[in-house]
């Protein structure tokens, strides 16, 4: 491993990543001078976006985008296949990236936003990529669109200026820099409240449009929701005369301690909006109109302020206005759903042991079929014919597009994108096991060797401990915890579902809520110390790694692991749980997760919580540890992070401080992630190796 991070930089250029011209970008030129994958190279694996296909279901319309390390961003472009995989095509090649692309109602025409003209418009293009045209010329550009069904107008989301900033109160003086608050919530996962809100505005097609109609006039609501809401909550009656759109109408406080978002129809004839999930109390998105037009699905949580509520899939009867949860007694999570042709069924992909699988659910008796199996994630699937165009990752491979063969049970990669460079890289094993956890029940865990593994080596280990805190430890790629950059650098990796992960019943997912530092704990220790047993583990070289609730986990492990570990690594991690309940800023998370405020002393579910907070067990740190950090954190203010390294280096730890001025929950940016990977390696060779 030492040889890969002294040699970082003649590795960057031994990647000889593509010439960039002056139009697209891609690797398609990458020469690569060692059969392991690296930091750089993973970077300039091409990344699929968004999938759709054509309205006759002859072509496949997708986006690739690639990174330029070099420029420090990436360049999207759009391609198109049949639904074989035969005829690929790149039909857009310029610097100007297009996204949010689609097909229009006949498939004669392909939209996309573009900000070729200096703000973000929509555009459309000729199926083949000719004639690029642009649509809107709305003052400081859109973020979304919806094209209604008989094409004669569309929605789009844009910013609306309805507060008053800093200069409105104080006009006289233009240079101040100050925000005066008055409520939460005021700062949201990376960037800062301000004056600005997103609506829905709805216009007729013409020529250049440059303004439309809010649908949400005076409202200090977003739609969609901020920050990771998109087109996916907006749906068009099949009669282009309504509009249903995802919005949590509440203000300040209400809005920081609730999840209680809610389905609106609006009318276009009468410009009336009623609220069709009035009384539903949880998140209520992703709305999908039937072929029909007759049934509106969507994606329905129960319970305000629980974010990790089962997702159930419910359908209102457009007529008789009746609610039907079709999933009732399912114990798992629905997500991407998708009608069929006919109106009779629905798909959707599901987390079931550590995999996404696809289901179908007939409409008339509410039967779910469970269609696929395997090792793989399928993280979005449409139905063509008798089979499924679906996207497909593993820990092995970033995202393809796949054709699903339901009944053979099969699938065929037909995008193609990493090919030739996955081609020569040699990747570790990944191994599905079932491991004893203390309370006698069995715990689904990931075991990923390194390339070229040999049984009778001894090998140091990393424990991994997933974020979320219940986001499933599946079949993902990552840029940041790759499990297969890892176990390329000689590390083996166990990556345990442990309590409080989605994918084994709704009763294993809600256990760690109130239970921080409770089983979910013992549940990581039970894997590390079972993996510990094997003679290819070296037991005096073993880590503990995770971000966000992995990386509480790592500090919590750090007072309490009684000699185990020889590294830690927490990347934005809770070290203080009072603090935490203070300054994060969905405020139902922590109600939910912690069940109380730390001031409430009467509450024994909380104040055991608040037991377990990583900073109250420091007299026992005796760990080397590295603490990374983003300032633009406000989900884990970067004041944790400090808190804990200023209190190993106070009790003479071994420590190190990596802290991101420009990062936030993650590190986006293409050289921050690989001077993350860096840095991380470089702690690991120090103090495993």
């Amino acid at each position: 491993m030492k040889l890969l991070y002294v040699a970082s930089l003649a590795l960057l250029f031994a990647c000889s990543p593509a010439k960039k011209s002056d139009a697209g970008y891609s690797n398609k030129d990458i020469e690569i001078s060692s059969d392991k994958l690296t930091p750089e190279l993973m970077w300039q694996l091409g990344r699929v976006g968004n999938v759709s296909v054509s309205p006759d279901q002859s072509t496949i319309l997708y986006t690739i985008a690639y990174t330029n390390i070099k420029e420090n961003k990436s360049y999207t472009d759009v391609y198109t296949m049949n639904v074989d995989g035969s005829n690929k095509k790149q039909i857009t090649n310029t610097v100007a990236n297009e996204n949010a692309v689609v097909w229009n109602a006949d498939g004669s025409k392909i939209n996309f936003i573009s900000s070729e003209s200096g703000t973000s418009q929509l555009w459309e293009m000729s199926a083949d990529g000719s004639k690029r045209k642009q649509l809107t010329d709305i003052k400081d550009g859109i973020t979304n669109f919806l094209i209604s069904p008989d094409g004669s107008k569309f929605a789009y989301t844009a910013e609306v200026k309805l507060d008053e900033d800093i200069h409105d109160i104080h006009p006289d003086l233009p240079l101040a820099n100050a925000r005066i608050e008055n409520d939460l919530m005021y700062r949201h996962w990376d960037r800062w409240e301000d004056e600005n809100y997103s609506h829905v505005f709805i216009a007729a097609m013409s020529a250049m449009v440059t303004s439309g109609t809010d649908i949400m006039p005076g409202e200090r609501f977003d739609a969609p929701l901020k920050p990771f809401g998109g087109v996916e909550q907006l749906a068009w009656s099949k009669d282009s005369k309504g509009l249903v759109y995802a919005c949590k109408k509440l203000e300040g406080r209400a809005y920081a301690e609730s999840t209680n978002a809610d389905l609106y129809l609006y009318n276009t004839t009468d410009k009336s909006t009623i609220n069709l999930t009035e009384g539903m109390m949880g998140y209520d998105l992703n709305p999908q109109f039937s072929p029909n037009g007759q049934y509106l699905a969507w994606e329905s949580m129960e319970r305000d302020g629980y974010e990790s509520d089962r997702n159930r899939l419910f359908v209102l009867d457009v007529k008789t206005g009746v609610k039907t949860d079709i999933t009732e007694g399912f114990d798992y999570n629905v997500h991407s759903i998708m009608w069929d042709a006919s109106g009779t069924e629905l798909s959707f992909t599901s987390n079931y042991h550590g995999c996404n699988q696809i289901y179908n659910i007939t409409f008339a008796d509410k039967k779910i079929t469970k269609l696929t199996d395997g090792v793989q994630n399928y993280n979005s699937a449409i139905k063509v014919g008798e089979k499924y165009i679906a996207t497909k990752t593993t820990m092995k491979q970033p995202t393809e597009i796949v054709v699903v063969d339901v009944a053979k049970g099969t699938d065929k990669n037909i995008s193609q994108v990493n090919d030739h460079i996955l081609a020569k890289i040699k990747m570790g094993d990944v191994e599905s096991r079932w491991i004893e956890t203390t309370d006698g029940k069995k715990m689904q865990t990931w075991v990923i060797y390194p390339p070229n593994f040999d049984k009778n080596k001894k090998y140091p280990t990393l424990l991994y401990c997933q974020g979320g805190p219940q986001s499933p430890v599946s079949q993902f790629w990552s840029i940041r915890w790759n499990f297969e950059l890892m176990a390329a650098n000689d590390y083996i990796i166990v990556a345990p579902n442990r309590r409080g992960l989605p994918g084994f019943g709704q009763e294993w997912n809600e256990q760690i809520s109130g239970d921080y530092g409770g089983q979910n704990m013992k549940d990581y220790l039970s894997a590390i110390d079972a993996l510990a047993e094997e003679p290819f583990v070296d037991n005096d070289k073993l880590g503990a790694i995770g971000a966000s609730y992995g990386g509480y986990s790592v500090y919590w492990l750090a007072g309490n692991h009684n000699g185990r570990f020889n590294s830690l690594i927490s990347h934005c991690g809770i070290f203080n749980f009072e603090q935490m309940y203070s300054t994060t800023e969905e405020q139902f998370f922590v109600n939910w997760d912690m069940k109380g405020a730390y001031w409430d002393k009467d509450n024994k579910v909380a104040q055991n919580t608040y037991a377990n907070s990583p900073h109250k067990f420091v007299g026992k740190w005796d760990t080397p540890i590295l603490v990374i950090h983003g300032e633009k954190d406000f989900r884990i203010p970067y004041t944790q992070g400090m808190g804990a390294f200023n209190t190993a280096k106070l009790r003479d730890l071994n420590a190190r401080f990596l802290y991101f001025p420009t990062e936030c929950h993650w590190v986006l940016s293409p050289q921050n992630g690989i001077l993350w990977h860096r840095e991380f390696f470089k702690w690991l060779d120090e103090t495993l190796k």
